[in-house]
């Protein structure tokens, strides 16, 4: 299966028929007696199993595959295919992680006759690759995508908050990892996060909306897309701050919302950041975990005269920064011990670590969120990390050794 075949057959079908069509091709080539694709959904915790066009009941919720404790959640934090082989002629199970760039987009799943050779996994996990590019491609055409990833009916505010998400939920480059997790309280708090990465700059941000439901969505709405006209114009992050809190008191109807943005030099590692009445950064460095305590300006929209002060951040290679909002530090959350387990989660993959510290809040506070808990994980490796292994995430540059090969963590 040609990597351009495999492509070509998909841009054939419809949006809705792609990846049944790289299914039966599998099937044909690899005599399966079953291919499919599973979509992790929008807490990262659950896999949906799509099933063939036509077959898919958009009516109903989708069905989750709770991932904690299975093979699928081995292969999606280790992003390495597995092979399930019971022998007494039971059908031999393939996984492979559907990944690109760090977003685990989902799993392909297999049962073929008999165990693969090197040959035939080095194909599957092609393919699987393959098919990230294929659901990020026909994704922005049908909604099948986005129903497969609500395990749970999204009120009005949750839909508005997850449109203000990028579209990938963390990435990689060989300069950095950045991921970003939020859970929604059970009334919908406002919180965004955002990332870009320009020519020669990699740009965050978090926000949290004062206030709950559809007010709160239309604040962080208002304030992300401020944000982002001012730095698509070329902006620097003293000119976004000042529109985005313009923004907010022409339009916010005396709302505010705190915020905390971040540019890195993807030339020099210069980094500077500024916050806006938000919760401060935490970063670890060499095992230790030390609260970063910036100058802090007001919010964005609120009514007293302000400006906003550009600082310096001191980030250097091996560095593991983490960004959150406040729903990360209140009512039961006080009871864990953050810098604790972030230091634990430290071999952990950014992707892994978020959801990992978002876990941890939702079980102290028994499923039940007062308020938005969102947190971003960045990784800096350097700016002399130029190029990177699209299967493996390896440093291709220098005799120096990333992190994650440091710490064994494969990378997809």
């Amino acid at each position: 299966m040609a990597l351009a075949g495999t492509l070509a057959a998909a841009e054939t079908a419809a949006p809705v028929e792609s990846l049944d069509v790289v299914a039966r091709m599998l099937k044909d080539r690899l005599g399966a007696n079953s291919v499919s694709f599973l979509i992790t959904d929008f807490t990262g915790g659950s896999v949906v199993r799509l099933g063939a066009a036509g077959s898919v009941d958009t009516d109903e919720p989708a069905r989750r595959i709770t991932l904690r404790g299975t093979l699928y959640d081995d292969v999606i934090r280790t992003q390495r295919p597995s092979m399930e082989d019971k022998g007494d002629d039971a059908l031999v199970r393939i996984i492979a992680p559907v990944t690109n760039r760090g977003d685990a987009i989902g799993l392909l799943e297999l049962f073929l006759p008999t165990a693969p050779d090197a040959e035939v996994m080095r194909e599957i996990g092609e393919t699987a690759h393959a098919l990230a590019y294929i659901v990020i491609a026909n994704r922005s055409y049908t909604d099948v995508y986005q129903w497969s990833r609500r395990t749970a009916p999204l009120s009005l505010a949750a839909e508005i908050q997850h449109r203000l998400l990028p579209s990938s939920l963390a990435c990689e480059a060989a300069q950095f990892a950045v991921a970003g997790a939020l859970e929604p309280a059970d009334h919908v708090g406002g919180d965004t996060f955002d990332y870009v990465i320009d020519r020669d700059t990699v740009q965050l941000s978090v926000t949290d909306a004062m206030g709950h439901d559809v007010d709160a969505a239309l604040l962080a709405t208002l304030l992300v897309g401020a944000l982002r006209r001012a730095r698509r114009a070329g902006a620097g992050l003293a000119e976004q701050a000042r529109q985005a809190d313009q923004a907010m008191r022409e339009h916010g109807r005396q709302g505010y919302v705190t915020g905390q943005l971040l540019r890195i030099s993807l030339i020099d590692g210069e980094t500077e950041f500024i916050n806006a009445g938000h919760p401060w950064p935490l970063r670890m460095r060499d095992g230790q975990v030390r609260e970063i305590a910036p100058k802090i300006d007001m919010p964005f929209g609120f009514p007293a005269p302000h400006s906003y002060r550009v600082q310096s951040l001191d980030l250097r290679p091996g560095d593991r920064l983490v960004m959150l909002t406040d729903g990360m530090l209140e009512r039961n959350a006080g009871r864990l011990d953050l810098s604790e387990l972030i230091g634990r989660t430290r071999a952990l993959h950014p992707r892994e670590a978020a959801r990992t510290l978002i876990a941890a809040i939702v079980d102290a506070n028994h499923g039940h969120l007062q308020d938005d808990a969102t947190v971003m994980c960045l990784d800096w490796q350097g700016v002399g990390h130029s190029r990177r292994a699209a299967d493996t995430g390896a440093d291709l540059t220098s005799a120096s050794t990333s992190s994650r090969t440091r710490q064994n963590i494969p990378g997809p």
